[in-house]
């Protein structure tokens, strides 16, 4: 029988790509890219001006593969953007209670999304999701403490198999006037699976489980579904506010 060749380990058969546009994104290049075309005829003037308006609306919604870290006791980050506030705060009243995260204070990890970064959410672990709560709101700047309870926002609740619940809410900013949820209650998702999407600058928070340690600092970049903000029995890093 003929051998079958095999690489050696540490050779990389994967190449680099552009990243794919989001299907929820397309339109919107569509019609931009439309609008392009369409000024070549009546005011071609600002043509390259909305060229590169249809780029920058491509890369907003540009939604790249991740590779998610595998692994026992590890939360991953639900969002592209930077670590803005660490700090122990009282529960939202949606994930408060006994069906949900419990009455005690938590620690709290917010990634801002500006409109550079990549807006498609992520979900910090695998389980089933139970809650998805939506709340309409005001668009003041994602990056004020106090967005997280006046801003539109959207609650999301997920449970493992061996019972560790998570809450992540998702936030919309100052310019961001919608959020998209990719998954309901009931359905079951895989730790780094695409949950949702915030348009056009915002925010994301984690509630973090009380043996969970925070593995992440203020001024870092986080990558969605790749980046571990927190692991199961390590200490939080220093300058975590309790």
């Amino acid at each position: 029988m003929a051998s079958i060749d095999k690489p050696p380990l540490g050779t990389s058969t994967v190449k680099w790509r552009f990243p794919d546009i989001h299907p929820e994104g397309r339109k919107y290049v569509l019609i931009a890219g439309a609008i392009a075309l369409a000024s070549l005829f009546i005011w071609d003037f600002i043509t390259w001006p909305l060229v590169f308006l249809t780029l920058g609306v491509a890369a907003f919604f540009r939604d790249p593969v991740r590779v998610t870290p595998q692994g026992e006791g590890l939360i991953v980050a639900p969002a592209d953007g930077l670590v803005t506030m660490i700090e122990r705060v009282p529960l939202p009243p949606e994930l408060s209670g006994p069906q949900a995260l419990g009455d005690q204070p938590m620690i709290r990890v917010s990634i801002f999304m500006s409109v550079f970064d990549v807006h498609v959410n992520r979900t910090p672990i695998s389980g089933t999701v139970r809650h998805v709560i939506y709340i309409s709101g005001k668009f003041m700047n994602a990056d004020f403490d106090k967005a997280s309870e006046e801003n539109e926002r959207q609650h999301i609740l997920v449970e493992d198999r061996n019972g560790l619940r998570i809450g992540f809410t998702q936030i919309a900013g100052l310019v961001a006037r919608r959020i998209v949820s990719f998954v309901k209650p009931g359905d079951m998702i895989v730790a780094g699976q695409r949950v949702g999407l915030i348009r056009f600058g915002s925010r994301l928070d984690v509630f973090l489980p009380e043996d969970y340690g925070c593995v992440v600092a203020l001024g870092q970049r986080s990558v969605a579904g790749e980046t571990i903000l927190a692991r199961k029995g390590v200490p939080n890093v220093a300058g975590v506010a309790q």
